[in-house]
């Protein structure tokens, strides 16, 4: 392995910045949609300290998928 340049270790640190965001927003997306709100909330989920709040708003807050089905 030979020293990588800064072009290659950009891409590096990109590609695994991507694939972090990825890993992160998409359950949340899921989540988010199975709750009965709206699915681009998961997109707060990039943004440090907001992600943290958004947790424990999904913990506490009354889920509307819930309301419709049990009463």
């Amino acid at each position: 392995m030979g020293n990588l340049g800064m072009q290659e270790l950009f891409i590096i640190i990109a590609v695994s910045a991507a694939m972090g965001v990825v890993l992160n927003v998409v359950p949340y997306w899921f989540i988010f949609k199975k709750a009965g709100y709206h699915p681009a909330l998961s997109l707060l989920m990039i943004i440090p300290l907001v992600d943290v709040v958004m947790k424990f708003f999904l913990a506490f807050a009354d889920w509307p998928s819930l309301k419709k089905v049990g009463g």
